[in-house]
């Protein structure tokens, strides 16, 4: 592949894998990579993931040459992330030359400068996509632990984070993001959507909102939708066509003992890892808790 310019950085397939995720997503995977990068074949036709997120696992395995993925396909429900997605891919330097002075305006600013601008973008309607991409980007590094939640109106309410100097346009990153987004299909929906045309030879990675633990623990407010008992049956049914059809498939989701019922003794091989959960309003709990890896 030829270098690339772009947003005067140079990008070459020597450091393509330095990729990494530009949002910060509940659940993310970024410290469970090894974990799951070892149970995932390395040669496939095309890659989906109908459960994007910050796209950790996507960007290891786009950017990573030990994995030979020839196509992708992203999705996610969220739109207004899929969007940021497209405009990070196909808009980047109009993105840069929006979100530069926004940056600039919060960073110059005291802490009550600060609470109040970041109070005024949220309670802000954007009218273009790139307005929507770059209040996404801010919001998500100066919210409250990068959090991303709406209420049933879709209204975005996480409060203000204090953070004494968020990155809040990393060129570099974004530049990076962009690279590995080139030629993948990004698309906003119902996951059973996304992969209809997955055949023999694809592998789908499925990172669901997590079914909760406890009756305290549910959060599945990334949309104004929610992700319930009914979706996470659904989620299997589906999984088990796929399986059917010769397609390879991986599974996060929690160590409830529904969901271990749901794929026990049913041609799935059950694994747990460790994973530390840092997004919770009270720091005492957070903390290591089992996540389970289906295959």
């Amino acid at each position: 592949m030829a270098n690339r310019k772009k947003s005067s950085i140079i990008i070459t397939d020597e450091i393509t894998h330095s990729a990494r995720p530009f949002v910060k997503w509940a659940g993310g995977k970024t410290q469970l990579l090894n974990a799951l990068l070892e149970k995932i074949p390395h040669s496939m036709n095309t890659y989906y993931e109908p459960f994007v997120g910050g796209g950790a696992v996507f960007f290891s395995l786009i950017s990573n040459p030990e994995f030979k993925v020839k196509k992708a396909v992203l999705n996610d429900f969220n739109c207004e992330l899929i969007e940021t997605y497209r405009i990070v891919r196909d808009e980047l330097d109009t993105l840069i030359e929006y979100l530069s002075p926004i940056a600039t305006q919060y960073l110059a600013g005291n802490t009550e400068q600060r609470k109040e601008f970041f109070y005024e973008i949220r309670a802000g309607i954007p009218s273009s996509d790139i307005e929507r991409a770059a209040r996404l980007l801010f919001l998500n590094k100066t919210c409250f632990n990068g959090l991303y939640r709406v209420n049933q109106k879709g209204e975005f309410n996480v409060p203000h984070g204090r953070y004494k100097n968020p990155k809040i346009l990393d060129v570099e990153l974004l530049t990076l993001a962009s690279h590995a987004l080139q030629d993948i299909e990004l698309i906003c929906g119902d996951f059973e959507d996304s992969y209809k045309k997955a055949k023999n030879g694809d592998f789908v990675y499925f990172d669901p909102p997590f079914f909760p633990l406890s009756s305290t623990s549910n959060f599945t407010s990334y949309t104004k939708g929610s992700f319930g008992r009914e979706e996470h049956l659904r989620l299997k049914w589906s999984i088990d066509q796929l399986r059917d059809k010769g397609v390879s498939i991986m599974l996060s989701n929690s160590p409830h003992e529904w969901i271990v019922g749901l794929y026990e003794g049913s041609k799935y091989t059950i694994n747990r890892t460790p994973a530390r959960r840092s997004i919770n309003s009270k720091g005492e709990q957070r903390g290591v808790i089992d996540e389970l890896i289906v295959i």
